[in-house]
């Protein structure tokens, strides 16, 4: 009885072995390198695309606290939106720093 398990946990060993390394290899191909960039690609697009989607809100906010926004449109909501001075004033002299109504 003993012998067959040593057998058993022997070839459910090699079964493993011989699956981990043919995936190993198959990274190594031409199919497996293309899947590697794309896989890569599709991340930098992501990387990218939340980058711009920073960069329109952080400038909403510049514009808000300069002041180049303020007035131009007459609903509710962008009077609502607009700074107090001191606000306006803590972004523009530390504009990497935390900002209020905001989960840092």
């Amino acid at each position: 009885m003993a012998r067959l398990f040593w057998v058993a946990l022997g070839a459910a060993a090699g079964v493993y072995a011989v699956r981990k390394v043919s995936k190993a290899a198959e990274a190594y191909t031409p199919t497996g390198v293309a899947h590697g960039l794309a896989d890569f690609g599709d991340g930098l697009r992501e990387l990218a695309a939340a980058v711009r989607e920073g960069m329109a809100e952080r400038e909403g906010e510049l514009r808000l606290a300069l002041g180049i926004d303020a007035g131009t449109a007459e609903d509710p909501q962008a009077s609502a939106a607009r700074l107090d001075a001191a606000s306006a004033r803590a972004l523009l002299d530390d504009p990497t720093g935390p900002r209020p109504g905001r989960a840092s």
